[in-house]
């Protein structure tokens, strides 16, 4: 079989999603470099702040700009959360604010869990 690989990537969208992928990741290091905050405390800042613009409907707008750039670092999957939780509101009411987060999610969770299984197997 015969893909024209030209055509399956865009080269723009592909730039996008670098760009922005790495200006999550700069901003991160600076963050560690140039003050004290451990890197957990980094992870939950960039959760809080994707949960927050997700929320608000601000990151959607990053999504749709970068792909993969906005959505594969820790802001995505806190605007992942967001999106779930609200979606889940409008669908079961108050109750799905607990819930929605967690399914929206569960994907993410589950493979970071086997892969972390996977790697105590070794010890």
């Amino acid at each position: 079989m015969d893909i024209n690989w030209a055509n399956v990537f865009n080269i723009s969208s592909l730039l996008k999603c670098f760009i922005v992928g790495g200006l999550i990741c700069v901003i991160g290091q600076i963050l560690i470099d140039k003050t004290k905050l451990t890197p957990a405390r980094i992870l939950v800042i960039f959760v809080t702040t994707g949960a927050v613009l997700g929320g608000l409907g601000v990151y959607q707008y990053l999504v749709d700009f970068a792909g993969a750039g906005a959505t594969v670092p820790l802001t995505g999957f806190g605007y992942n959360l967001a999106k779930g939780a609200i979606e889940t509101v409008k669908e079961t009411g108050l109750v799905g604010a607990f819930t929605g987060g967690v399914k929206a999610a569960a994907g993410r969770n589950c493979c970071c869990c086997f892969l972390w299984l996977h790697c105590c197997s070794y010890f």
